[in-house]
């Protein structure tokens, strides 16, 4: 059977020198390989052919036969390496945390430990009549959530 680790290898051999980051090698006991990558600027078709290219010319299909899929890390989909949150900052995402809240803003920062998302609420002030909306700085742990995703907007 074809090792997860061992298309990773030949995957991050042909990233060197790209502006291009794996986010994803899934084996299946089938032999189904799924590749996914990503790119600050999107992923061109024959970059995904290049690469697939690439690693059929490393692996036998004599040894073993496989089926090979490679492709981008769909959007709308969730994030699955920092490099994906550090490309969205900025941008709008939706995060569920594992506590069930479902939350909108925008992506303002990410490191390997955290990520914060400034999130629009109603806060009615003390004297007020009405409440008004402020932007608050939501901070979350990834093992705090079930996902983060780029919010798809069609204004």
């Amino acid at each position: 059977m074809i090792e997860k680790k061992t298309v990773s290898g030949i995957v991050t051999e042909w990233l060197e020198g790209k502006d291009y980051f794996l986010v994803d090698v899934m084996v299946s006991p089938d032999a189904k390989i799924v590749v996914e990558i990503d790119h600050a600027e999107g992923v061109w078709i024959e970059d995904c052919v290049e690469l697939s290219r690439f690693i059929e010319s490393k692996l036998n299909r004599e040894e073993e036969d496989y089926e090979l899929e490679v492709g981008s890390a769909g959007i709308g989909q969730p994030f699955k390496v920092l490099q994906q949150y550090c490309n969205h900052i900025g941008e709008s995402v939706e995060v569920l945390a594992k506590d069930g809240r479902k939350l909108a803003g925008v992506l303002k920062e990410a490191d390997a430990d955290k990520f914060v998302v400034g999130i629009e609420k109603k806060v009615k002030e003390e004297g007020a009549k009405r409440p008004k909306v402020v932007e608050v700085d939501e901070t979350f742990r990834y093992d705090e959530i079930k996902y983060t995703k780029y919010l798809i907007s069609f204004k």
